[in-house]
């Protein structure tokens, strides 16, 4: 079984460690701000999303960075068997998505649903140039044709 480990996020002004499984980033570990100097200093909470369903993660306070890892540690320990496999494959997915985003970001690369097209598929199944008029004028009885039929079964069926 794979243990968890801990990165120290870099965060400059508050103690702060990032909770792993494998490669799961599955918890964090960190100083609370703005509370009293007299209250618990020190807050973790384990969970991940996506993967895991909303609501399902653990949380608390603790005095001291030690009482919190400990508390993380049992929380993950009653966690871990109730979360499926696919739960993990559905976070990395989500990982290397963002990173994939993020690098064509910074090559100043649009995503090809943010790339605009003129390109349609006609109910017939030929795609065209909507702004060819040619095409147009070819395909246009086809698209009304299935705009009334749809008209006509949706009013039945209301």
């Amino acid at each position: 079984m794979t243990t968890l480990t801990r990165r120290s996020s870099e965060n400059p002004n508050q103690e702060t460690w990032h909770i792993y499984f494998d490669d799961v980033r599955v918890g964090t570990i960190g100083e609370r701000a703005g509370v009293p100097v007299h209250a618990d200093q020190w807050a973790w909470s384990v969970g991940f999303y996506p993967g895991m369903e909303p609501g399902t993660n653990r949380r608390g306070i603790a005095a001291t960075f030690e009482v919190a890892r400990e508390a993380l540690g049992a929380a993950w320990s009653e966690l871990l068997p109730t979360i499926p496999e696919s739960a993990f494959a559905e976070w990395r997915h989500d990982r290397d998505w963002r990173a994939f985003v993020a690098t064509k970001r910074a090559r100043g690369e649009k995503l090809d649903s943010e790339i605009r097209s003129t390109m349609m598929r006609c109910a017939c199944g030929a795609a065209f140039d909507s702004w060819k008029p040619a095409d147009n004028q070819l395909h246009a009885p086809h698209i009304y044709a299935a705009q009334t039929m749809s008209r006509m079964l949706h009013s039945c069926s209301s």
